[in-house]
C-alpha cells in the first residue's frame, strides 16, 4: 500500500511540473516571439477584416512591460528597442488604459507632422500620394454603421516606399478636416485604413500620440480568418464561414 501511495505521489509530481514547464515554455513563447490576436473591429479594412487572426512577432521593437502578460513586471522604457517604420501594421496598449491593445497602422514618426484635409493625408507638409483602385461594400460589423456602406479604395503611396490600400466613405467631418499633429518625441501617430471608420491618433482624447514604450509587436500574418454571420457554436456553418482565401496572408 505504501509503494502505491509513492507512485501515485511520484506521478502527481511528475504532472505538475510538466504542466509548470508547458506555462514557462508559453509565456516565453507569448512574451518574447509570438502573439496571436482576434480583428474583433473593421478599423484596418480592407487590409484587416473582423474576424481575422493575426500573428504579432515581438522582437521587431524590442520589449517594454507591456510585452508581457498583465504588463508585468513593471519597469520603464524598452529593452533592445527600436522604432517602428512608416507603414509598418502594429500593435499597441492604448495609452488611456494599457489593459486594452489596439492595431493600427503606423503614419506618423517621432519629431513629424500629420494632417487630413478634405480626406487628404498630409505627411511633414507633403501631400501623401494615392490612387483609386476600385469600391469595397462594407458590412455595418465592418463599418459600426446600421447599413451596408459603399466606400472607395485607395493605394496610398507613404514616403518611405510602402504602398497598401485604404478605405474612404467621405472626405468631410472631423477625421477628415484635422489640425496639424506635431509628433512629440518618443512617441507615434497611429492610423487605420478604414479612414472613416477608426478611433485612432486623430482623437486625442481617445487614442492620441502612442509612447513607444506601448509598442507590443508588428502584426505580420494572418493565420486565420472567419466570417462571424453565425455564433461560434454552430459549427456546421464553419466551412462556410471561414476565409479560406485569407488564411496564412502576409499583411502589407
Amino acid at each position: 500500500m505504501t509503494q502505491q501511495r509513492q507512485s501515485t505521489g511520484s506521478i502527481v509530481k511528475e504532472w505538475i511540473v510538466t504542466l509548470i514547464y508547458v506555462i514557462v515554455i508559453a509565456v516565453g513563447i507569448r512574451s518574447f516571439l509570438f502573439e496571436p490576436f482576434f480583428i474583433p473591429s473593421g478599423s484596418l479594412t480592407p487590409t484587416l477584416l473582423p474576424g481575422d487572426f493575426v500573428l504579432v512577432t515581438k522582437w521587431n521593437y524590442g520589449y517594454s512591460r507591456w510585452s508581457f502578460p498583465f504588463g508585468e513586471p513593471d519597469f520603464k522604457g524598452r529593452i533592445f528597442g527600436a522604432v517602428p517604420k512608416m507603414g509598418q501594421v502594429v500593435v499597441f496598449a492604448l495609452p488611456r488604459d494599457p489593459s486594452v491593445d489596439y492595431i493600427k497602422r503606423v503614419i506618423g514618426l517621432p519629431g513629424g507632422t500629420v494632417q487630413v484635409t478634405d480626406g487628404q493625408l498630409y505627411i511633414n507638409g507633403t501631400e501623401v500620394p494615392r490612387t483609386p483602385d476600385g469600391t469595397y461594400l462594407e458590412t455595418p460589423l465592418d463599418s459600426g454603421e446600421g447599413v451596408p456602406v459603399s466606400v472607395k479604395l485607395y493605394q496610398e503611396h507613404l514616403p518611405d516606399g510602402v504602398t497598401h490600400l485604404i478605405a474612404k466613405a467621405t472626405s468631410q467631418g472631423f477625421a477628415n478636416n484635422t489640425q496639424v499633429y506635431h509628433v512629440p518625441p518618443g512617441h507615434l501617430f497611429m492610423m487605420g485604413d478604414n479612414r472613416d471608420f477608426s478611433e485612432d491618433s486623430r482623437f486625442l482624447n481617445a487614442v492620441g500620440y502612442v509612447p513607444l514604450a506601448n509598442v507590443v509587436g508588428r502584426a505580420r500574418l494572418i493565420w486565420f480568418s472567419i466570417r462571424l454571420d453565425h455564433p461560434w457554436w454552430e459549427f456546421w456553418e464553419w466551412p462556410v464561414e471561414i476565409r479560406w482565401d485569407r488564411l496564412f496572408t502576409v499583411i502589407k
